[in-house]
């Protein structure tokens, strides 16, 4: 109920406008002002969302959600891991670093088919699309971030006898969950739009497949319905990350 309360008192205007620029839309689609073949009506959307919700919930989304969670997981260890290989040595810094940034040059939409060539019509090339877009966010962030401490407090923890693993634990770990955090909760927002991505190119089921089937159809109730499903499981996503943020971080200090 406080959670509740807060949203609603810290983000009361952005709802208030929200709700204006709906009714606005609403009205000029109604009206002819717009065609609704280019927006449609939010009414529609929303109605197209109940009629429709068995495929768009039970199929596309969970097949959605699975290439997202898959993609993710593998993307966050994997860039920790290399994160931490690259503070720990110079050599894998120098060599993979400039990798990890070349990796953001090429524009995903490019990469997708050779995944595609590479992997077939599976969830793999998918996975694929989804890792490659929020790898960069997580081993950035969680770079950064260990080598923000202060080498003040470095010098003083090594006059105290502390291994270079304890410092590790001890400063550079607390120091780097900001930019950790940072770095995770874009993370799990391009995951999904890596998913996405990945099956307008190429798959049979996910709401990249349905918005795409519906472009075609010339549906666009369709398309924006796919469009609002994937807005409002990026936002819950973004308040799990949010939520998982706090409590990491809230724990870590009580425990120092």
């Amino acid at each position: 109920m406080k959670q509740i309360k807060y949203f609603l008192q810290t983000y009361s205007l952005f709802l208030i406008v929200s709700i204006i620029f709906l009714g606005i839309v609403e009205w000029l689609v109604r009206t002819d002002i717009i065609p609704s073949f280019i927006i449609p009506a939010p009414t529609n959307v929303v109605r197209m969302i109940i009629d429709n919700w068995r495929p768009l919930l039970v199929e596309h989304l969970s097949a959605t959600m699975l290439e997202f969670s898959i993609g993710f997981v593998i993307a966050v260890i994997g860039g920790v891991i290399l994160a931490v290989s690259m503070f720990f040595s110079k050599t894998i810094e120098k060599i993979v670093y400039p990798a990890v940034v070349i990796s953001q040059m090429v524009p995903i939409i490019a990469l997708s088919p050779i995944f595609v060539l590479w992997f077939g019509y599976t969830i793999w090339s998918k996975v694929a699309v989804t890792i490659l877009i929020c790898f960069f966010p997580i081993v950035v962030g969680t770079y950064d971030g260990l080598k923000s401490c202060d080498k003040e407090y470095i010098e003083l923890l090594r006059s105290m006898g502390a291994s270079r693993f304890q410092i590790f634990q001890k400063l550079h770990i607390p120091m780097a969950l900001p930019s950790f955090f940072s770095g995770f909760k874009m993370a799990i927002v391009f995951a999904l739009v890596g998913a996405t991505i990945g099956e307008w190119l190429g798959a049979s089921e996910g709401l990249g497949y349905y918005s795409r089937r519906m472009s075609g159809n010339l549906n666009a109730e369709g398309v924006f319905a796919a469009i609002t499903v994937l807005t409002i499981v990026g936002i819950l996503l973004f308040a799990i990350a949010s939520w998982i943020e706090k409590k990491v971080t809230n724990k870590w200090s009580n425990a120092k």
